[in-house]
């Protein structure tokens, strides 16, 4: 089976995770719903779990938005990855398990918004459309969500990258090499650092503007009649 190399930079963005095969077939995402602080030794142990069983990456992810971005911006750029084991406990705030799962069944908007979740701000704004639609097609998703037994996620994992066909519960998982196009190497713009609140369509963006623009305007005027 085909396997690349990923590029200089790989993985292009930080984040709470560990780096293992980078030939490995399989990434690990356990939802986090604690402070960087207070992770529990639980959590700890479902990431390194992951990562020494056979994954390429292994890490926590904890916002439906930017997390999930860095999440994506690092499995497109690996082309090797073809599977994501997500595990751990759902966030009962942020629904990013949901969220996520949403995404790899319906995709985004054009708005970028997650179609067909209830988490509160679904919104993809930072990578380019294609890079979510390349995600998709690139890997699949082995849904382990509110599951936190090691052995399970090790069992997972290890069926990822068999040469044949290994049945892991509804799924027939095994090795099918690197996906058929070149990494996509990218950190995200940031340009939406609050996607919760960005106006959600056109409408909502012109009335942010005009407000902007209102609020210049005296602005200005109250700089004039200082300076006379």
């Amino acid at each position: 089976m085909k396997k690349i190399e990923p590029p200089p930079g790989y993985p292009p963005e930080e984040g709470r995770y560990l780096r293992g095969n980078d030939y490995s077939p399989v990434a690990v995402v356990i939802i986090l719903i604690h402070p960087a602080e207070e992770i529990p030794r639980g959590i700890e142990v479902l990431v390194k779990t992951g990562v020494e069983s056979g994954a390429a990456l292994s890490g926590t992810l904890q916002t439906e938005n930017i997390g999930l971005e860095k999440l994506i911006c690092n499995i497109v750029a690996n082309p090797n990855i073809r599977y994501l084991v997500l595990a751990g406990p759902e966030s009962p705030g942020h629904f990013t398990g949901e969220a996520l799962i949403a995404l790899f069944k319906n995709g985004i908007d054009q708005k970028k918004r997650i179609i067909g979740t209830k988490s509160p701000a679904p919104y993809l704004f930072n990578i380019p459309a294609q890079d979510v639609e390349r995600f998709r097609e690139q890997v699949t998703l082995v849904n382990l969500l509110n599951e936190g037994d090691s052995d399970v996620i090790r069992k997972a994992v290890w069926s990822c990258y068999q040469e044949k066909p290994t049945q892991f519960r509804s799924y027939s998982l095994y090795d099918p090499g690197a996906y058929p196009a070149k990494p996509i190497s990218r950190k995200i713009t940031w340009r939406v650092t609050r996607p919760h609140i960005e106006p959600k369509d056109e409408n909502e963006r012109k009335q942010v503007e005009k407000l902007k623009e209102m609020m210049a305007n005296i602005k200005k005027r109250v700089k004039t009649k200082k300076q006379q």
